[in-house]
C-alpha cells in the first residue's frame, strides 16, 4: 500500500552546512482517507509502518535533498507521526548556478525584444548572480545589434551609430568578464597552490563568457527549429546544429566546473591579464591621438 507522504519544509534550514533535525511526536488531524480505508487502527497498518519521501529543491545555490522517514499510528481519529528529517546539502556547480541565470536574462529580453529596453536585474546588486545577469543581458542586446547592422537596407548614418554602440557594448562585456574574474580571484585568494600546479590558457570568466554566448546560440537555434514559416529542410538542418550546441553546452560546462574545482583544490592557479584594448584608448589609437595634435 502507498504510504502517506508529507513534506515538512523547515524555515530554519541552514544555508551553509549540513544539518539533521529531529522532530518530536506530532499529533496531526487525520487527513481525508481514500475510500478503501476504514477509520480504525487497521488504517495505519494498511498504510504501512513507516515510509519514505524524497524531494530535490534548489535553495540559494545548493541542492537540498529532503529525506523523510516516519512511522504512523492511528489513534482516536488522529494520526500520530514520528518524523526524522535529514537535510543533505550539496553545493551546486558554478555552471548549474550560472546557466539558468543566462536563460532568464535571454527570456526577459525577449519579452519586449527591443535593444533600447532598460535592464531590470532581479538579483541583489553586488552578488555574482547580479553580474552574471548583466553579462548575459549585454551579450543578448549585442546579439541583436549584430542582426540589425547586417541589414543590407540599413541607413548608413544609423549603421555608424549602431557601430559605436557595438564598440561600447564590447568594452562593457570585457569589463564584466574582468569583474567576474575578480570574483574568482577573491574567493580563491587563500588557496594553497600545489607545487606542481599549472595555469590554464583562459581564466574562468572568459570560459563563462563563452557559455553565456552559447546560451544565446541555443535559444536562437531553437527558434529556427520551431519556425512555422521555415521549410522542413531548414528545420532539420537547424535541429542538427542545435544537437551539436547542446552537446557543446555539456562539454563546456563540465570543463568550466573542472577548472574551478582544480583552482579550488590548488591543482591550477589563476592569473588574470587585462585585455588592454588599444583601439578604445585615445592615448594608444593613432587615429585618435594624432587627431588631437
Amino acid at each position: 500500500m502507498a504510504a502517506i507522504r508529507i513534506l515538512f519544509l523547515c524555515k530554519n534550514v541552514l544555508k551553509w552546512g549540513i544539518r539533521e533535525q529531529r522532530d518530536e511526536w506530532q499529533k496531526k488531524k487525520a487527513p481525508l482517507l481514500p475510500t478503501w480505508a476504514s477509520t480504525t487502527e487497521s488504517t495505519c497498518n494498511a498504510l504501512g509502518e513507516g515510509g519514505t519521501f524524497f524531494s530535490l529543491l534548489n535553495v540559494d545555490g545548493y541542492k537540498v535533498s529532503y529525506f523523510d522517514v516516519f512511522s504512523c499510528i492511528f489513534r482516536n481519529n488522529y494520526l500520530l507521526l514520528y518524523k526524522i528529517l535529514t537535510i543533505n546539502i550539496d553545493f551546486m556547480t558554478f555552471t548549474e548556478r550560472a546557466y539558468p541565470i543566462f536563460e532568464k536574462a535571454i527570456a526577459d529580453y525577449h519579452v519586449h525584444d527591443n535593444i533600447d529596453q532598460p535592464i531590470a536585474n532581479p538579483y541583489e546588486e553586488g552578488s555574482i548572480e547580479y553580474y552574471l545577469y548583466v553579462k548575459n543581458w549585454i551579450d543578448t542586446v549585442q546579439w541583436h545589434f549584430e542582426d540589425i547592422i547586417r541589414d543590407p537596407q540599413i541607413d548608413p548614418v544609423e549603421a555608424l551609430t549602431l557601430k559605436r554602440r557595438i564598440d561600447k557594448s564590447n568594452q562593457d562585456r570585457t569589463d564584466l568578464v574582468e569583474m567576474i574574474d575578480s570574483y574568482f580571484l577573491t574567493i580563491y585568494k587563500d588557496i594553497d597552490v600545489q607545487a606542481d600546479a599549472t595555469i590554464n590558457t583562459e581564466s574562468p570568466a572568459w570560459a563563462v563568457d563563452r557559455l553565456s554566448i552559447l546560451a544565446l546560440k541555443i535559444y536562437h537555434m531553437k527558434e529556427q527549429v520551431e519556425r512555422e514559416d521555415a521549410s522542413e529542410e531548414h528545420k532539420a538542418a537547424c535541429q542538427k546544429k542545435l544537437d551539436v550546441l547542446l552537446e557543446q553546452r555539456v562539454d563546456l560546462s563540465t570543463a568550466i566546473d573542472q577548472l574551478i574545482e582544480d583552482i579550488e583544490k590548488g591543482r591550477k592557479y589563476m592569473k588574470v591579464y587585462k585585455q588592454m584594448k588599444m583601439y578604445n584608448d585615445p592615448s594608444t589609437n593613432p587615429i585618435l591621438y594624432k587627431g588631437k595634435a
